[in-house]
């Protein structure tokens, strides 16, 4: 039977140790760290990817690599491996690399840790698949000549030839097999393999965002329960496709998550999460997510489609351009409003939709303020993953307040219009939502000044009670202006 342990132990009369680097001795993979990388500097070179496709897995390896650094430093090493090859080293043993990924990548692996007495690799001709892979532990070792720790599916060509075989964070189904073919293999169960890990990944308190499908519910006096039904599907359709994008996005952000003194500890970044698992999980909600806006309405699923565009685009593009991320920002935003106009059948109206771009350009330039705040505080460098430096912190804060303040204006130019009276019998009694959202607005800016916020806004709001009394009173007071 295969024994199950938290911890590696030395077995004794040891051989060669090999050890596998994706998933094993790294929790990730750097083919697919790799890729979104290339990408996310450069999504134009997906031609060229292409390209080296069809001359074979081992070109497409070199031409990322040739073309795009990995910061191996930062990696998510697993400690239990990492102490098992110390370990091993210490009485003596030989211990070697082996992975699919290309050379450059597996040879700065070994380089920076500096315990391997060799590595295999990936090259520009040729793909260090499973097979080959142990074909080539065995012209080295012979078979059975060495001891290996491997994680996954493509181990499963090479635990056989092997002397003892240990397996860390393997899948349900690998595992069966591995026992099958080898019921003395060692498994090391995974600590980290909880549901709450998932549910980061997903930033599911990021979905409180999506209330806003429910504004228009708000602003149009829709209160019966087919238009709240409506609109509780359009939230589930947003929050499901932006969990997708958020997947996406860290998947591009890796190596800038690492560097960050809070984002390192994200689920892909930290190796909490397989990174593999994650990239097929993102398919999987957007399915969901368009079938449900498809329900709804067709128009919603457009809508729904527009706003993963846009915020692909942001991902790749967008939000390395300096102030133009900021506006892809408020208009993700502001998208969200659109899709519960549409959701509940009426018409965006022109107001809520230029109050929108303010109050939501306003929320995205304190968020950059936080964040660059953040960078002054600790004496980090300028991001390398947004156009902005850390000297531009006064004309950010400038720009969030002019846009506040601008929200505010238009919204008391709806109020004095004539398009507010056939909704309100006390009009009037709306000035008093200008105060509130002055002081909010306000109090949002000093608190980032003071380093008391989170670096996102609205994040912050729902964890802050002065929020929610605002809240409350713009609540009561569009009840009594009825």
């Amino acid at each position: 039977m295969p024994s199950d342990s938290k911890t590696l132990s030395i077995p004794p009369k040891l051989k060669p140790l090999v050890v596998d680097l994706d998933g094993t001795l790294v929790r990730s993979d750097l083919l697919v760290e790799s890729v979104f990388a290339h990408l996310g500097h450069n999504p134009f070179r997906v031609a060229g990817l292409l390209s080296a496709i069809w001359r074979g897995r081992a070109a497409l390896k070199a031409e990322i690599a040739a073309k795009t650094e990995i910061d191996v430093s930062r990696l998510p090493y697993d400690e239990d491996v990492v102490s098992l090859i110390r370990q091993r080293r210490a009485i003596g043993n030989q211990v070697y690399l082996a992975s699919a990924s290309n050379e450059r990548y597996v040879q700065a692996v070994a380089d920076h840790l500096g315990l391997f007495d060799g590595w295999f690799a990936s090259n520009d001709h040729e793909n260090l698949s499973s097979g080959s892979k142990a074909r080539r532990l065995v012209e080295a070792f012979g078979e059975s000549g060495f001891d290996y720790v491997g994680n996954g599916r493509a181990d499963l060509g090479v635990w056989p030839v092997a002397c003892r075989c240990i397996a860390v964070r393997v899948s349900p189904t690998v595992r069966s097999k591995l026992i099958d073919m080898r019921p003395d293999a060692t498994v090391v169960e995974d600590p980290n393999s909880r549901t709450r890990a998932w549910t980061k990944l997903l930033r599911v308190h990021q979905w409180a965002k999506n209330a806003l499908v429910f504004v228009p519910l708000v602003t149009a006096q829709r209160f019966d329960l087919v238009a709240f039904g409506r609109a509780i599907g359009a939230f589930l359709a947003f929050s499901l496709a932006a969990s997708a994008v958020y997947i996406i996005n860290d998947l591009v952000d890796l190596d800038a998550d690492r560097k960050h003194p809070s984002k390192r500890h994200r689920p892909l970044a930290a190796g909490a999460v397989p990174i593999t698992g994650a990239m097929v999980l993102i398919p999987v909600l957007l399915v969901i997510g368009f079938n449900v806006a498809f329900a709804i309405a067709p128009s919603l699923a457009a809508v729904l489609l527009a706003y993963l565009l846009l915020t692909t685009a942001y991902t790749f593009v967008l939000k390395r351009k300096m102030l133009v991320d900021v506006l892809a920002l408020a208009s993700l935003y502001t998208i969200r409003v659109v899709g519960g106009a549409v959701a509940i059948s009426v018409p965006m109206s022109e107001w809520l939709l230029a109050f929108s771009v303010f109050i939501f350009t306003a929320l995205a330039l304190i968020k950059r303020y936080v964040e660059l705040t953040a960078r002054v505080d600790r004496d980090l460098s300028d991001p390398t993953n947004r156009n902005y430096r850390k000297s531009d912190l006064d004309i950010v804060a400038a720009l969030a307040a002019a846009a506040s303040f601008n929200a505010v204006t238009v919204f008391a130019l709806y109020i004095s219009s004539d398009a507010v009276r056939p909704l309100y019998r006390h009009p009037e009694a709306l000035w008093l939502i200008c105060l509130i959202l002055m002081y909010w607005l306000g109090r949002a800016l000093l608190m980032a000044h003071r380093r008391l916020m989170d670096d996102d806004p609205i994040v912050f709001a729902m964890r802050d009670w002065n929020s929610y009394v605002a809240l409350g009173f713009i609540g009561l007071i569009l009840i009594g202006a009825r």
